[in-house]
């Protein structure tokens, strides 16, 4: 235990840099879309344009828009002369068509949480633009888009971030404020092992896979070193860079925890360390989703923070108690245990209600929104599923306030407790279906 403080002062230095790193961020204010070009879609032109010129709704980077011709081939993009952060101005070849069809693809990267933007421009070239077979044929070809394949990959990692993110944080909260002697519990520090390796694993895939999804490219380009290179000089890339790191940070965090067992979980050093360290993961992951869109970006940030950790708290907790405690059935574990879960669980779901109204009325923004908006509609769905996540709850709750003093005196008789071991199971397998909606939310188009 005496080598603890020397590896939790350099984690408290590299947390406070990355924390105020973190913290500057700019919020976003929607999906970038592109308002306007020059040409207009679809004018009839009577020679091959020198530039094009595109205006986007807010201020984009270079780096996040690409234009390309039909062929594949990618238009050098510069900062249009008299146009301000949201005005770019793609280049034309020399050898552009001087009858017929000109058409590109433009894509454009949300600097905030990720999201890409798409559509293809079509202009007519000469007075053989119209009856052009060529044009014709293009004519009904789709606009560019995500691979379908890379999207639900990036969905899927994203969900197992969340659960890995709930189970780390939940558990060692559950750890430090309920059960010190876990610390020990193999089935304990199992799962707190594998959160931390799932954690750090979904962050690297999603850099990938967030960096095809910006390219528009496959699965294959998530494995390129270049599409890796090219995330990273963008807003979300760095954010997944940064979660990365502190998940780095985290090893230290549970390697202690492991290696001093109770003892350090009760130590205030340790506990500062492993309060940073969470704050920090918090954050990082709540800065590529929708919660600084809006009018308040300020509270919508605070209120994704809240919303995370009791989530977290919640979630963390009650896996912990399903695989760790309960089949030990021990009495005086009990005893101590199950309420004071029980307690933290419904102050986790309290500031979860409430920062999730704010994060509706911040995302959403009204009732037609949530009615008649893939965003909105798949908020319903999850506030369906978490009513019966609720109602499996209060049924727990019911278990411990009528059935522990006898599951206590019994000493922890495998009949009596296994109601409760159903409820929590129950509950356990619900959540999962909650953090997959989450995961569906933060890809989807917000409400407003």
């Amino acid at each position: 235990m005496t080598s603890q403080p020397r590896l939790l002062a350099p984690l408290l230095v590299l947390l406070t840099a990355l924390l105020y790193v973190l913290a500057g961020a700019a919020p976003a204010s929607a999906h970038t879309e592109l308002v306007r070009s020059t040409p207009k879609d679809g004018t009839e032109l009577g020679k091959a344009p020198a530039h094009l010129t595109l205006t986007f709704d807010e201020p984009v980077e270079l780096s996040d828009v690409r234009v390309m011709t039909l062929d594949g081939d990618r238009l050098p993009v510069s900062r249009a002369p008299r146009g301000g952060g949201d005005t770019v101005r793609a280049a034309f070849p020399e050898v552009a068509p001087k009858t017929g069809e000109l058409a590109v693809t433009w894509s454009v990267v949300d600097e905030e949480d990720g999201h890409a933007s798409s559509g293809r421009l079509t202009f007519g070239i000469g007075t053989a633009a119209a009856s052009s077979p060529a044009a014709q044929d293009r004519g009904d070809e789709a606009a560019p888009a995500p691979s379908p394949s890379v999207r639900h990959g990036l969905v899927a990692a994203r969900w197992a971030g969340y659960l890995s993110l709930a189970l780390f944080i939940g558990g060692i909260a559950f750890v430090a404020l309920l059960w010190p002697r876990g610390a020990g519990e193999p089935r304990a520090r199992a799962l707190l092992a594998l959160a931390w390796t799932v954690g750090l694993l979904s962050t690297v895939v999603s850099l990938g896979l967030q960096g095809a999804y910006a390219e528009l490219g496959g699965i294959r380009d998530a494995l390129s070193a270049s599409v890796y290179a090219n995330v990273l000089a963008t807003g979300p890339g760095l954010a997944l860079a940064a979660r990365g790191l502190l998940w780095v940070l985290a090893a230290v965090v549970l390697s202690a925890l492991l290696q001093g067992g109770g003892r350090t979980a009760r130590s205030p050093g340790w506990r500062v360390g492993a309060l940073a360290v969470s704050l920090g993961l918090l954050r990082a992951t709540g800065m590529t989703g929708h919660n600084s869109e809006g009018t308040e970006p300020t509270w919508g940030a605070l209120a994704d923070l809240v919303h995370l950790l009791g989530a977290s708290l919640w979630i963390g907790g009650l896996v912990m108690l399903a695989v760790a405690v309960l089949p030990r059935r021990d009495p005086d574990e009990l005893a101590l245990v199950v309420p004071g879960y029980s307690k933290l669980a419904g102050a986790s779901v309290a500031a979860i209600a409430v920062a999730g109204l704010v994060l509706a009325w911040q995302v959403v923004g009204s009732y037609d929104a949530l009615l008649h908006t893939s965003y909105g509609q798949l908020l319903l769905v999850k506030t369906g599923v978490l009513a019966l996540v609720l109602f499996a709850a209060w049924r727990s709750r019911q278990w411990v306030r009528t059935r522990l003093e006898l599951a206590v005196l019994l000493r922890g008789e495998a009949a009596t407790v296994r109601p409760f071991g159903y409820s929590v199971a129950a509950e356990t397998g619900l959540v999962l279906v909650v953090l997959a909606v989450t995961s569906l939310l933060v890809t989807a188009d917000p409400g407003r």
